[in-house]
């Protein structure tokens, strides 16, 4: 009966708000978290950052040209006549266009870019772990309004199981059935219970605060509700039977689809193309390189050649730098090496991290079925007791405790039914799923 009637209540009280205030569903906010939060805005450009350098370093294996253009005047001694201190004066127009070709360079450019790319990668799938890490903190703050809604429904019932009593309690008092204690009792048991609505409306501002946080859009500063999930109280048993995987299968799943685990693999493809960078500078660089330039003078037109052009096969090569690049060699071994381990370390503390949901996930299916029976007992105890103390055969204690274990079973129950849905919503983020 308790049970049935808190349900209806609940439904009623959801219906009546959200037509009042604009509803958003969990994909809703999810969308409006991704579009707006800051921290995924910084992730996003530092990822099209790193994606601009990769292009920038691509460019290098594509030919440089130059032009250059000028005017001006010019003047040069006249070592034709006999006045050796005389000058010719002129104007000079001139044009040079120049291209500069890599043809090979023994893997330092393609080292480079390679590393550029593996960077660019590992910005890409840090992006894609924070946004996987922001659909989780989405629902575990979703969810923990939608618990503190639903608790304040239990407290609401409390208040008015408490009201009923004070009532009655009155009238059995008048009727010289009780005593004035049981009066004061109920009454201080309806101040406790208001104070405990009062505390459970406050945690549900506290949630709404954390839930703008995390979504991080200006709009939901005005007042808004959330539409409930698929599932409800109803259909507890029913909603309970996710994850039937192993825990070995969720690690290895975790191990091929985790964004964080795949950044480490990136990373060190990253510094194994610097060690083939700064290999590279044991070699020389061999380029092509042309050169065409054209002047126009007018009186100094037969001493300065009108045009000229070149076109040579250049060979670079830096035989001593000091021993920089034997550090610079010896520095990205031992990075690689320690990427290595970073990325075994990760794995160990993603087996952890699956594990600790994994348990978590099971504890939370276990409570919620053990308060399902806790609930529907702690109804059939209040009610028994609510009809010993009417025929005279318990104290208003009994009364009293009963209805607080019904309170509290309901309290625990509607908790950990929202601790599966978030312990579900952690595990989804740890295995990358």
């Amino acid at each position: 009966m308790y049970k049935n009637s808190f349900l209806k209540y609940l439904a009623i009280a959801s219906i009546l708000t959200n037509l009042q205030a604009q509803t958003y569903t969990l994909d809703e906010l999810i969308d409006l978290s991704i579009k707006n939060a800051p921290d995924l805005q910084i992730s996003q450009a530092n990822y099209q950052a790193s994606q601009s350098r990769y292009k920038a370093a691509r460019g290098s294996y594509l030919p440089q040209v130059n032009l250059q253009a000028s005017a001006g005047r010019v003047g040069i001694s006249d070592f034709v006549s006999q006045n050796s201190d005389a000058t010719v004066q002129d104007t000079v127009y001139m044009g040079q266009l120049s291209v500069n070709q890599i043809l090979y360079d023994f893997g330092k450019r393609s080292g480079s870019v390679d590393s550029f790319s593996y960077d660019s990668s590992a910005y890409k799938l840090q992006n894609r772990q924070e946004i996987s890490d922001k659909i989780k903190d989405v629902k575990v703050a979703y969810y923990q309004v939608l618990q503190a809604q639903a608790l304040i429904v239990v407290q609401k019932e409390n208040i008015k199981l408490n009201e009923a009593q004070l009532y009655r309690s009155k009238k059995y008092f008048q009727a010289g059935i009780r005593t004035k204690i049981d009066v004061s009792d109920a009454q201080v048991s309806l101040i406790k219970a208001k104070l405990s609505l009062k505390s459970a409306e406050y945690d549900l501002k506290l949630a709404y605060t954390t839930l703008n946080k995390v979504i991080g859009a200006a709009a939901l500063d005005e007042e808004y509700t959330l539409q409930e999930h698929e599932s409800s109280l109803n259909y507890l048993l029913e909603s309970v039977n996710d994850y039937d995987f192993s825990l070995n299968e969720l690690i290895e799943y975790a191990y091929k689809n985790r964004a964080s685990l795949q950044k480490f693999n990136a990373q060190i493809e990253s510094v194994k193309s610097k060690i083939s960078l700064y290999d590279s500078e044991y070699f020389p660089e061999l380029f092509l390189n042309a050169n065409y330039k054209q002047q126009e003078l007018q009186e100094l037109r037969t001493v300065t050649p009108r045009e000229q052009w070149q076109a040579t096969i250049n060979l670079d090569w830096n035989l001593y730098s000091g021993g920089a690049t034997d550090a610079k060699v010896a520095e990205n071994r031992s990075l690689a090496n320690a990427s290595e381990q970073e990325y075994l370390l990760a794995k160990l503390t993603v087996k952890k991290e699956v594990t600790d949901a994994y348990i978590e996930v099971s504890k939370s299916k276990d409570f919620i079925l053990l308060a399902q029976s806790l609930v529907e007992v702690s109804a059939q105890k209040f009610d028994q007791a609510s009809k010993r103390y009417e025929n005279g055969l318990s104290d208003y204690i009994e009364l009293q405790q009963a209805r607080q274990d019904y309170i509290d079973a309901k309290a625990t129950l509607v908790s950990d039914f929202y601790d599966y849905y978030m312990a579900i919503a952690k595990m989804d983020n740890t295995i990358g799923r």
